[in-house]
């Protein structure tokens, strides 16, 4: 029997299919919705919440939550890569249309490191986020 909470439902499947569909994007409660709702399916709005959930606890997904005018972003990750220090991901944030953009960066990791080690002082990747212009809007 699955442990507690980790019922493998049919709902529960068809989300970890959709995020593996979308790797390395960050994706909305909406957005999953309107995903769900395109193809006819029955997955509702409170299901994906508690589903989006557990699955953050379980390691397998990253909620990433910029600032209070934004909704939260989830982003699949396999467990594996999420226990794993190198995978920190960095965040900029246009402040002209919005849009998030993620960073695997070894420069930003060295900064990180630098604020260790130097001003003991522990960042925090997963809230970190840069405000300026993207390429489209600049």
């Amino acid at each position: 029997m699955a442990a507690k909470g980790k019922y493998n439902t049919k709902q529960r499947s068809e989300l970890i299919s959709y995020l593996e569909s979308v790797p390395g994007q960050h994706v909305t409660i909406s957005d999953m919705c309107d995903y769900f709702e395109g193809i006819g399916s029955g997955i509702g709005r409170t299901t994906i919440y508690r589903q989006m959930e557990r699955l953050v606890d379980e390691g397998i997904v990253n909620k990433y939550i910029i600032d209070a005018n934004s909704p939260a972003c989830f982003e699949y990750i396999k467990k594996e890569e999420h226990a794993d220090s190198e995978s920190d991901c960095f965040h900029c944030k246009c402040e002209k249309c919005g849009k998030l953009i993620h960073l695997h960066c070894d420069e930003l990791r060295m900064i990180k490191s630098h604020l260790e080690k130097r001003h003991s002082f522990t960042l925090d990747p997963l809230r970190t986020v840069f405000y300026g212009v993207c390429e489209d809007c600049r």
